[in-house]
């Protein structure tokens, strides 16, 4: 059994920055881990990015317009998977709003308030998305299907690692992405789990704290990204089904068994608000601490510990 000292490793990627911290016997086995945990977050950045032309999804973007698209078996899984988180939460988590990111200049790091008809045009919708099993082909059904990853692809990389430190030996390890997705491997020595902060959606303290046992959090707020117009704020978190920005949240955080479907829960909460919260947790056997605005707070088996 690895126990050891623990190690810290910080690294930018997939457009946020990496933490990882693991408990490994001595300096050269920890930096043997952290170089296979980056070498895969890189991995899979270059295969699920769609702002890199080179990337699988952004080959499946431009040629799933036209005909079916043969793509390989991870990404395909990941798709099909995807694709059922949008069927589960009847299309409040939805990887086909690229085109409709773009049209609110998300993907430009700087919003702007599209017209009524651009946003009509722009919207897609998960049932959109085809996938042949028996092929593992792609298809889109609409022009303004876009695959945007963008709300799973940061978890899925932290579930990836997590799974290639266990196949490693690594008992104890704590995976963190840009602070909103993390991954806790097993617990610290003597510890009955990781304690996982919540940050406050107004000044950034702890309001509040759980503790994570071989499960992951995932947290998504209004004031990651956003932009003011006409004197209305606009969030970066868009509800697929009407193409407008989510109002009236400021907040989720889920608890889930992995990472991948922490972070889609997360967003798919924060478009459904508190009254959706439990039917979408108890399929998923999840837990959730919700801020509405106003500091409306509301907890789903939520399970506090000490901060």
């Amino acid at each position: 059994m690895m126990v050891g000292e623990l190690y810290h490793e910080s690294r930018p990627g997939m457009g946020t920055v990496f933490d990882l911290y693991l408990y490994a016997v001595g300096p050269g086995q920890a930096q043997e881990l952290f170089d296979l945990a980056f070498d895969e977050i890189e991995r899979l950045e270059a295969t699920l990015s769609n702002r890199k032309a080179t990337s699988e999804i952004a080959r499946v973007n431009r040629e799933a317009r036209v005909a079916w698209v043969i793509t390989d078996p991870e990404t395909f899984a990941l798709l099909r998977r995807a694709r059922e988180h949008g069927r589960a939460t009847d299309g409040a988590f939805d990887i086909t709003i690229g085109r409709l990111m773009r049209t609110w200049g998300f993907f430009r790091q700087e919003g702007r308030l599209p017209s009524p008809d651009e946003i009509e045009a722009s919207r897609a919708g998960w049932p959109l998305l085809l996938l042949d099993e028996a092929t593992r082909a792609v298809g889109f059904a609409s022009p303004a299907v876009e695959l945007d990853l963008g709300g799973i692809g940061k978890g899925y990389a932290l579930d990836r690692v997590a799974e290639l430190w266990r196949e490693h030996g690594v008992t104890a390890a704590l995976l963190v992405a840009g602070s909103s997705s993390i991954v806790a491997l097993g617990a610290p020595p003597g510890k009955a789990g990781w304690t996982v902060r919540v940050p406050h959606p107004l000044d950034r303290s702890t309001i509040a704290a759980t503790s994570v046992r071989d499960g992951a959090v995932s947290t998504s707020g209004s004031y990651e990204k956003f932009f003011r117009a006409q004197g209305k704020s606009y969030c970066h978190i868009l509800d697929p089904r009407t193409g407008w920005p989510v109002q009236g949240m400021w907040q989720t955080t889920v608890v889930a068994a992995n990472a991948t479907d922490a972070e889609a829960l997360s967003t798919a909460l924060f478009v459904l608000g508190p009254a959706g919260a439990p039917r979408l947790l108890d399929d998923a056997d999840a837990a959730a601490f919700v801020v509405a605005e106003g500091m409306k707070v509301t907890r789903f088996r939520w399970r506090e510990a000490s901060a």
